[in-house]
């Protein structure tokens, strides 16, 4: 009998040193310990793009609740956030103190393409994760060329293409018009469009319109676009110059389909500023759920964002999609952050993020799931077109998904 007890303990003692490399062991890098998870993060709290920094405070408010609620595997939060006032070389400059001075495990959001272009080569270098940056160029979700660099953002090259197929559906004869932000954004929404136009591009785009960030205006661009005789407007820009485009094309009486980027279609910054009633009928997509729309107002997902809101951050605008979007980046964070188990190494963190699997957020379309692979970096590949009723976005149309160039 007691030989059998032996045999019985020694089975199970085999059975522990089995399973204590997977459960028991931890590993770390710089900014990670048994009680802590450091993050680092540069936010325009301040500049020309400031309308976003409610992105920043929504996710320092979601980190509180969820190190009230006991952290992540038992470990704290800490999310430190520097002012980059959306400039390239104050980015790089708060990055670095970050990464060489903070000592953060990884970099969480850094917010617009000009600040993630500024600092990526940098952070691929020191092999810090960029971690779900808030941008759609391509160039954030390469990762052959920038394993360390996630995007957040649909790319927008994916977007484009998903305007190509809509246009060529409904709007096969139309004439279009491109007006661009002339950077990555811009481009890289041209690069998609003509993509899925393919040999109907030369044909169907009759002029194209760049205007640069400093620009004060641009009037003269719209002027251009109109007189080439242009029936549909394809604006790849930001706020700031969708809102300018929408009152010049009224202000000329010229009433193309607008067709509007996702970056700039928030009721808040772009279409309240243009005018609601001359921004009836702008077209644009969709991945997310709509605060101020009523068909979510019984949602589960919806009804936990309002009452986080409440608690957490009851000064922010409940309806701006700026926090929605806020609340559903650091939501997946938390997600990858706990895939990783006890293993909190920069390497581990890019291997979780890289292999989501039919994850579904919160606040996601319905129907609408992440997967991720090492070699497919694009966290949100489907959208949903939408369409302004003078009052607020209204879906319609299937939900299309983006396969690339030759999908």
């Amino acid at each position: 009998m007691r030989g059998g007890v032996l045999h019985l303990v020694a089975g199970m003692a085999v059975a522990l040193a089995l399973a204590s490399p997977a459960s028991a062991q931890k590993k770390y890098d710089t900014g990670a310990t048994d009680t802590e998870i450091k993050i680092g993060q540069t936010v325009p709290f301040s500049g020309p793009a400031s309308a976003y920094a409610g992105i920043g405070k929504t996710q320092a408010a979601y980190f509180k609740m969820i190190n009230e609620q006991g952290g992540i595997n038992g470990r704290r939060l800490n999310l430190i956030q520097y002012d980059d006032a959306y400039s390239p070389p104050k980015a790089v400059e708060q990055v670095r103190k970050l990464v060489e001075s903070d000592e953060v495990l990884f970099t969480f959001q850094i917010i617009g393409t000009p600040s993630n272009a500024a600092v990526q080569k940098y952070l691929n270098a020191k092999q810090v994760p960029q971690l779900l940056a808030a941008t759609g160029a391509s160039k954030f979700t390469d990762p052959k060329n920038f394993p360390w660099t996630m995007g957040f953002n649909p790319n927008y090259q994916s977007e484009g293409r998903i305007y190509g197929q809509y246009i060529l559906k409904n709007h096969p004869h139309a004439k279009i018009g491109i007006l661009y932000q002339n950077d990555d954004l811009g481009r890289d929404y041209i690069t998609g469009l003509k993509e899925a136009l393919g040999a109907k591009a030369a044909s169907m785009i009759v002029a194209e319109a760049s205007y640069e960030l400093t620009d004060p205006t641009i009037d003269s661009q719209i002027v251009r676009l109109k007189a080439a005789g242009a029936d549909l407007l394809y604006d790849a820009s930001t706020p700031k110059f969708a809102a300018q485009a929408i009152k010049k094309a009224a202000d000329l009486g010229w009433k193309p389909v607008h067709i509007l980027d996702i970056n700039a279609s928030p009721i808040s910054a772009t279409l309240k500023p243009a005018g609601l009633d001359i921004s009836k009928d702008i077209i644009s997509t969709a991945y997310g759920k709509d605060p101020g729309d009523p068909q979510w107002k019984d949602d589960p997902g919806m009804k936990a964002y309002f009452a986080f809101m409440d608690k957490y951050y009851p000064e922010g605008d409940k309806l701006n999609t700026v926090n929605t979007y806020g609340y559903a980046t650091a939501e997946l964070l938390v997600k990858i952050l706990q895939q990783c188990g006890d293993d909190l190494t920069r390497e581990n963190i890019m291997k979780q993020a890289a292999s989501l699997k039919n994850v579904t957020g919160s606040l996601s379309l319905p129907g609408m799931v992440i997967n991720t692979s090492p070699t497919d970096y694009r966290i949100n590949k489907q959208m949903q077109m939408m369409r302004f009723n003078g009052e607020r976005w209204e879906l319609f149309g299937p939900i299309i998904e983006d396969r690339g160039p030759a999908g």
